[in-house]
C-alpha cells in the first residue's frame, strides 16, 4: 500500500480506481487525434453539438414535471399541495426558473454525463428548494463505511457533502461515481470537427486560393526578399483581393496551386462530422436541420417526433424522473403513492391535428372526459363533462330504434 492509499485510510476514506474519471469534468479538455483541444465551451462552438444538445436539454426542460398522488381506485391525479411541487414544476430556487434549471441540468449531463444541485431543506427537514452545482468541479469519492463523498470549489469556497445533500443524476453508465462524458467519449469526433472547421475558416480567411508560387530569373538579396514576400502577401491573401489584378514586373511569374474544397473533401468531411456527432447524441439529422441521409427518416413531423420521443428521450426522462423518486422523494412519499414524471403530451402542444385527433380518440373510447380535455386546454369547466361517454352506434340490428 502506497504513503497515500495509507494516508487515505487512515482518515476513513477510498477512492474508486478507474480509467476515466468520469464524474471530474477538469480532464476533459486535453486534444484529440486532429490535434484540437475539446473543451466544453469548444464543443458546443460546432453547429451539431449545439443543435443536439440544445435539442435535447431544451425539449426535456420544457416538459411539465408533475407531482402526482395515486388515489385508491389506482387513479392518479396532481398533487399541487404536495412540498416537492413548486420546487420541480414552478421555481427549483431563487434565481431559475423550472426550465432554466433544467435546461442546465440536462445540459450538463448531455455534454459531461451528470447532473448535480445541493439540496436545501427547511426546518421540518423538507427539501425547499434545489441550487445547480457545476459538475466538472465536483470529485466523487466512496468513503471506507458505504456512502458518497462530493467535493467541490465555486465562488472561492469548499464544499464537502454526502449523498444525502446532493440531487445527483448520472448519465450514460450509471456508475454509482457518475455517468459517462460524451466529451471524454466524443473527443476525437469533436478534434476532428474543430479541426475541420479552423480548416475551412482558414480557406476562407486566405479567399478560397490556395498557395501560389512566384519564380524570380535571379536570385533575389535578403533585403528584396523581405520586401516580395511582404508585398505580394499584402496583395494576394484574404478574400478582399479575391479577383485583384497582380501584375507581374522584372521576369517575375506567379504559378497558382490550384485545390479546391472538393479536391480536399473538405465538403465531405464537415458533413460526415455532423453526422457523426448525431450519433453521440442519438439525435436524427433531420431534427437539427441537416439533410444527410433523408431518404432514411420518416417526413411526416409526427412520425420524427415519436421516433426522438421512443429512442432518444424515454430513456433520459425515466432517469430523471427515477432519480428524483429515489433521491427526493421520502419513504413515507413512496409508500403512500406519489410519483413524479414529465407530462410528455406537452410535445403534442404544437401539433393542433395531432391533439385533436388524440383527444378525440379518448372522448370516443370512453378513457377521456370532457373536462379532463378542457382541462388540459386551460378551459373552464362545464356541467356533466365529469361522466366519460362512448358511442352506440355498433349495435345489433335487433336494437336498432330501441330505447
Amino acid at each position: 500500500m502506497s504513503l497515500i492509499q495509507k494516508a487515505l485510510a487512515a482518515v476513513g476514506l477510498q477512492r474508486k480506481s478507474t480509467g476515466i474519471t468520469w464524474a471530474d469534468g477538469r480532464n476533459h479538455g486535453t486534444p484529440g487525434i486532429a490535434g484540437e483541444f475539446v473543451t466544453a465551451e469548444s464543443a458546443m462552438g460546432l453547429s451539431a453539438v449545439w443543435a443536439c444538445a440544445n435539442l435535447i436539454s431544451g425539449t426535456i426542460s420544457s416538459l411539465p414535471l408533475q407531482v402526482y398522488r395515486t388515489r385508491a381506485d389506482g387513479t392518479r391525479q396532481v398533487d399541487r399541495a404536495h412540498p416537492l411541487y413548486p420546487v420541480l414544476h414552478d421555481s427549483p430556487n431563487f434565481d431559475q426558473t423550472a426550465l432554466d434549471f433544467w435546461d442546465y441540468v440536462n445540459l450538463a449531463i448531455e455534454l459531461r454525463g451528470n447532473g448535480m444541485a445541493r439540496k436545501l431543506r427547511g426546518a421540518d427537514g423538507r427539501i425547499i428548494a434545489l441550487r445547480p452545482i457545476r459538475p466538472d468541479l465536483v470529485s466523487v469519492r466512496r468513503l471506507l463505511n458505504g456512502p458518497l463523498e462530493y467535493r467541490w470549489t465555486e465562488d472561492n469556497r469548499s464544499f464537502v457533502a454526502n449523498e444525502d445533500e446532493v440531487f445527483h443524476i448520472r448519465g450514460p453508465g450509471g456508475d454509482p461515481l457518475g455517468g459517462m462524458s460524451t466529451l471524454a467519449f466524443a473527443r476525437n469526433s469533436f478534434s476532428a470537427a474543430q479541426a475541420a472547421d479552423t480548416a475551412a475558416a482558414s480557406m476562407f480567411r486566405n479567399g478560397l486560393r490556395p498557395s501560389g508560387v512566384v519564380k524570380f530569373k535571379e536570385w533575389l538579396t535578403p533585403e528584396q526578399r523581405d520586401l516580395a514576400e511582404a508585398r505580394l502577401a499584402e496583395r494576394l491573401m484574404g478574400a478582399i483581393n479575391a479577383g485583384r489584378p497582380f501584375i507581374a514586373e522584372g521576369g517575375m511569374e506567379y504559378q497558382h496551386l490550384s485545390i479546391s474544397p472538393e479536391d480536399a473533401q473538405m465538403l465531405q468531411t464537415r458533413q460526415f462530422s455532423i453526422e457523426e456527432i448525431c450519433r453521440f447524441f442519438g439525435v436524427p439529422p433531420v431534427m437539427i436541420g441537416h439533410a444527410g441521409a433523408s431518404t432514411a427518416w420518416p417526413t411526416s413531423v409526427e412520425q420524427q417526433i415519436i421516433l426522438f420521443l421512443q429512442f432518444t428521450l424515454r430513456r433520459r426522462l425515466k432517469r430523471i424522473e427515477m432519480a428524483i423518486a429515489k433521491q427526493l422523494l421520502t419513504p413515507a412519499d413512496r409508500a403512500q403513492g406519489v410519483v413524479v414524471e414529465f407530462n410528455i403530451e406537452g410535445l403534442l402542444r404544437g401539433d393542433s391535428v395531432g391533439r385533436a385527433a388524440f383527444y378525440g380518440a379518448g372522448l370516443t373510447s370512453g378513457w377521456l372526459t370532457i373536462n379532463e380535455v378542457r382541462g388540459r386546454e386551460n378551459l373552464p369547466r362545464v356541467d356533466g363533462g365529469d361522466t366519460p361517454r362512448m358511442q352506440m352506434q355498433n349495435v345489433p340490428i335487433t336494437q336498432a330504434g330501441a330505447e
